[in-house]
């Protein structure tokens, strides 16, 4: 029995028994206070920073295990855009988690289904936003595809990304949303961040 914690990042196989079902490690929850982050040294979380202003991330937020946002990455980012010059942004991929369930705290793994995602463009760099129902909620059972959850609530995690790193007075956006994407295409992402993290991990 391995008396260690396993490192969420590298230490946790991402797959499960059904294909289109994965492992993710929570990072923050909706009543969080103070944005989280996994200390990629240590595999610890850390305090980032307090919650900006009015915003709340609407659903729960982390990575995919074993993921990384390198040159595979952003090359589905340029096919999908038509873009150039576009990287990965060297973190695993993140996932936001839909669940009818009140899950109070992060530094959790569960079971999700991916069922679309945003194309998000951070600073000329691919910062995906692959979005999942939790394995086994009745109340997303019959969701497979983005467009199967109400639009309100795809616009308020879209909003929530559109807006998180603004300060007050500015003008310019942040980040860039280039697409909504469904199912399909979230696998295909979630393909290319786990050949990404082969590459820089297994095969170096």
């Amino acid at each position: 029995m391995n008396k260690f914690k396993a490192h969420p990042w590298h230490g946790i196989d991402p797959c499960t028994p059904k294909q289109d079902v994965f492992q993710c490690f929570v990072e923050i929850v909706p009543s969080d206070q103070l944005k989280y982050e996994i200390d990629k040294a240590s595999g610890y979380l850390r305090v980032d920073r307090p919650q900006l202003y009015s915003n709340v991330v609407p659903a729960l937020y982390g990575f995919f295990p074993q993921t990384l946002c390198d040159r595979e990455v952003g090359e589905v980012c340029m096919k999908q855009t038509g873009k150039t010059g576009i990287g990965g942004d060297q973190d695993p991929l993140d996932v936001c988690i839909i669940t009818g369930k009140n899950i109070m705290h992060g530094d959790i793994l569960l079971r999700a289904r991916p069922i679309g995602g945003l194309l998000m463009i951070d600073r000329e760099e691919a910062d995906d936003k692959i979005i999942c129902v939790m394995e086994g909620d009745e109340l997303y059972e019959d969701v497979y595809e983005l467009t199967d959850l109400p639009e309100a609530l795809v616009r308020k995690i879209r909003h929530y990304f559109l807006t998180y790193k603004d300060m007050p007075g500015t003008t310019e956006p942040q980040v860039e949303i280039a697409q909504v994407y469904g199912r399909e295409h979230a696998l295909s992402v979630i393909e290319a961040s786990l050949n990404d993290y082969r590459k820089r991990f297994h095969e170096s």
